[in-house]
């Protein structure tokens, strides 16, 4: 029987942490399934070989990674858990040293071929026995093996200058959910390469594999297209720009961290840069102030009606295809406004042509006219905004089709009991640029009369406010009434950080630590077996996780004040501990 089977027949149903308080540090996200042992602390060797059963350059390197990282920083907890009395079940004690050094890590693959794509086998099993002087890994896949070194990397600890495992201990971990990310934006504000490196770095030390990259939007087209390449003079300059050979290296980068980049170019709505330098016969409404037209400046859409459109959106999609190699390739179709349309000569004509059209049948037109086009690989599947169906609602959508849901969640159970695959991404939990006020300006809303109070003190000034804390993340349940049919098509839930108001200065703080709470509810969920939220102990981990992206150079926010990770759980706003309980279960 092959490995990946072992694995689901014998746990697949765990899904939540066997945690031992008498350890000082936990992975986050937390594994599957995780037993101590009490045998005593197992030294690890400054000098680990590893033993690779089936050869892979990505899993060595990993190893090597892994292990130099480990040796240099002599990591150790800056935030333990130390439960209440009564939630401890094995005293806190001073461990002995078992006496063996542990000098060899071997780790058997069972497909080392298998690509990096949604879907793929992610799960592994790390072991380490008191007296083995060996760790071993086993996984069904490359991408497994490299989360069971990030667990590995998280669990040893620096002390007494040794490295150590504080005991023996056996673990079987596999994601609830293959997709699990990041959304940023690189349209409304140039992102520097080097931050969306640092970004993939981070998202693969909590086990995040999908970095959703938007390239575009109607304020700028940063990204060099050889065929055209006058489009990038709608960058914001020439050093703002992603040559292609950029592209590789942010697709190699993620690749050998288990991180998939997927690409999106939003069409035909957010379409007005780098378009328009090529013919701007093909987008509508460019020069018309952006109120009339737009949800924000600068306005311009593709126009459906006109042939050329589909020609150099071709090219373009088939330049842009050949850089990314994920299966999937998001291509928008969010906020379309009709309004836009209206200023459209040759739209206006289309619709006389027949006085029964609408902005549906004009979306659909798009649609039918783009999905040859876009489907210019065997293995080729589309995701768009839920927009396509939910809101401008184009009339036929293919089933193949991802939606990703940013709405409230009755979407969620309205395409998922269509039969659409969902990625959720709730304004209302998962966008993390809210609560920062708006970006446009002379805006009244702000003048302190009575009738912006909700504006200011509700929303803190955005459309989406407030904050998007990492408990908001956290805690929330996003296949909440759904059926279990309905479930099956939810294929995760992606954190999205629209840009009006980031750039590299920020964007790392903007992101980190908090995502790592959808990093913990995507892989092992964020309840316990009893179905009641375990956020009371995920706090720590969290706390600790963001020392840890400090100690290697990721500037991630704080989430509180030291002392609350000094002294754990007296920052909790209750000191009884089950009273999330009642709120779930």
């Amino acid at each position: 029987m092959k490995f990946s089977s072992v694995l689901r027949s014998s746990a697949i149903a765990l899904q939540s942490i066997v945690s031992v308080s008498a350890v000082v540090v936990n992975p986050l996200p937390a594994p599957r399934n995780i037993t101590w042992g009490n045998s005593g602390s197992i030294e690890i060797s400054p000098s680990l070989s590893l033993n690779l059963g089936n050869a892979s350059e990505i899993v060595s390197q990993a190893f090597e990674r892994t292990w130099e990282r480990v040796v240099d920083l002599k990591w150790y907890p800056a935030a333990i858990e130390q439960p209440l009395a009564s939630y401890v079940t094995t005293p806190y004690r001073k461990r002995d040293v078992s006496g063996v050094v542990v000098s060899r890590i071997n780790i058997d693959i069972e497909d080392v071929d298998i690509p990096l794509q949604l879907g793929v086998d992610e799960s592994y099993k790390l072991d380490v026995e008191s007296g083995s002087g060996e760790i071993s890994i086993a996984s069904a896949t490359t991408w497994g093996a490299l989360h069971a070194l990030t667990t590995f990397q998280q669990l040893i600890i620096y002390q007494n200058g040794s490295f150590i495992l504080e005991e023996p201990v056996s673990i079987w971990d596999a994601p609830l959910y293959p997709h699990r990310g990041i959304m940023i934006d690189s349209g409304r504000n140039f992102l520097q390469k080097k931050k969306i490196l640092e970004q993939i770095e981070a998202m693969s030390l909590c086990k995040l594999n999908s970095l959703h990259w938007h390239i575009d939007d109607s304020q700028s087209w940063p990204i060099e297209i050889i065929k055209y390449p006058e489009m990038t003079e709608d960058a914001y300059s020439a050093r703002e720009v992603y040559t292609q050979q950029d592209i590789k290296d942010v697709v190699a980068y993620g690749k050998v961290r288990g991180v998939r980049i997927i690409p999106e170019i939003d069409m035909p709505g957010h379409s007005r840069a780098g378009w328009q330098k090529v013919n701007p016969e093909i987008v509508s409404c460019a020069d018309i102030f952006w109120t009339e037209s737009a949800v924000e400046p600068a306005p311009g859409q593709l126009n459906p009606v006109n042939n050329d459109t589909y020609k150099i959106v071709q090219d373009v999609y088939d330049e842009l295809s050949a850089l990314f190699d994920d299966n999937i390739f998001h291509v928008g179709a969010d906020e379309l406004q009709e309004t836009c349309y209206n200023f459209s000569t040759s739209v206006r004509e289309w619709y006389a042509e027949d006085e029964s059209r609408t902005i549906s049948d004009l979306l659909q037109l798009w649609v039918d006219k783009t999905e040859p086009i876009f489907m210019n690989t065997p293995d080729r599947r589309l995701t768009m905004w839920e927009d396509v169906v939910m809101t401008t609602h184009a009339r036929n959508v293919s089933k193949n089709v991802i939606l990703q849901s940013w709405d409230v969640a009755s979407n969620v159970k309205n395409l998922t009991s269509q039969g659409y695959d969902v990625i959720v991404s709730s304004y209302l939990h998962f966008y993390l640029d809210c609560g920062f006020s708006g970006f446009v300006t002379n805006d009244p809303r702000y003048i302190d009369v009575p009738a912006n109070d909700d504006f200011n003190e509700n929303n803190a000034g955005s459309w989406c406010g407030p904050y998007k804390s990492w408990q908001r993340i956290y805690d929330y349940d996003f296949t909440q009434n759904l059926t279990e049919t309905e479930k099956s098509h939810v294929l995760g839930a992606e954190v999205c950080l629209w840009s009006e108001q980031v750039d590299s200065a920020v964007i790392t703080q903007k992101i980190w630590p908090r995502t790592a709470a959808l990093a913990e509810s995507t892989w092992s969920g964020n309840k316990n077996a009893e179905g009641y939220f375990r956020t009371n102990f995920v706090s720590q981990r969290i706390f600790n996780f963001r020392e840890y992206l400090v100690a290697i150079g990721i500037d991630a926010s704080p989430l509180v004040p030291k002392f609350c990770l000094q002294n754990p759980h007296a920052c909790d706003l209750y000191q009884n501990q089950t009273i999330l309980f009642e709120y779930d279960a």
